[in-house]
């Protein structure tokens, strides 16, 4: 059985997807899919969040499925009842981190800082969501930060700012296993709704 980290390491890239109804769902998972992309960060910033989750777990269980922008415990319980593998939030919240723990929800808290990745370190997080990668500092600040605690084998998500043209750039910086994204969503999504 492939761990969290394992399963991210080999998606490579985790699209980041804002549903506006449920029954998009599916038809963007089996999308995603189709383009060999096989995992799916799904954003708890709309009610379709849940709902979404719940379905592409039931239906299309090859793909790698998540819940971002956890907020509160509250959505990460949500969360894990719909089906979530995961959980994303764009910044470190202990209280969330800890609830994760408790209900065996693998949780992924954003940093931007040496002093936060230093504080998710010591709350025992293996990897961290490097947010907003590219208007925090981009490359640069990341491998500086690293330099300093990638010894501990912290690995690093980048996420926001991050295109197809920067991509391969942020994969190839040391502790780096996966990046998050939008740019391949909107286009998958226009296509759906000029469908129907």
């Amino acid at each position: 059985m492939q761990t969290t980290i394992e399963r991210f390491r080999e998606a490579k890239v985790v699209p980041v997807i804002v549903l506006n109804k449920p029954e998009e769902a599916v038809p963007l998972a089996r999308a995603l899919l189709e383009r060999g992309i096989t995992s799916a960060e799904v954003t708890f910033r709309t009610p379709a969040a849940e709902e979404g989750i719940r379905r592409i777990k039931t239906e299309v269980p090859e793909i790698f499925v998540g819940a971002g922008t956890v907020l509160t415990e509250d959505a990460l319980i949500r969360a894990k009842r719909a089906g979530a593998e995961f959980a994303v939030a764009p910044g470190l919240d202990l209280d969330i981190l800890r609830k994760a723990g408790e209900v065996g929800l693998p949780f992924v808290p954003g940093v931007a800082t040496a002093s936060e990745f230093m504080a998710a370190i010591k709350a025992g997080c293996k990897m961290v969501k490097f947010f907003p990668a590219r208007d925090v500092g981009g490359i640069p600040l990341l491998k500086s930060i690293l330099a300093a605690v990638g010894h501990t084998g912290v690995v690093v998500m980048p996420t926001g700012g991050i295109s197809e043209a920067s991509l391969e750039e942020w994969l190839a910086v040391k502790g780096v296993i996966c990046v998050g994204g939008s740019w391949m969503v909107k286009p998958i999504l226009e296509a759906l709704t000029a469908k129907q």
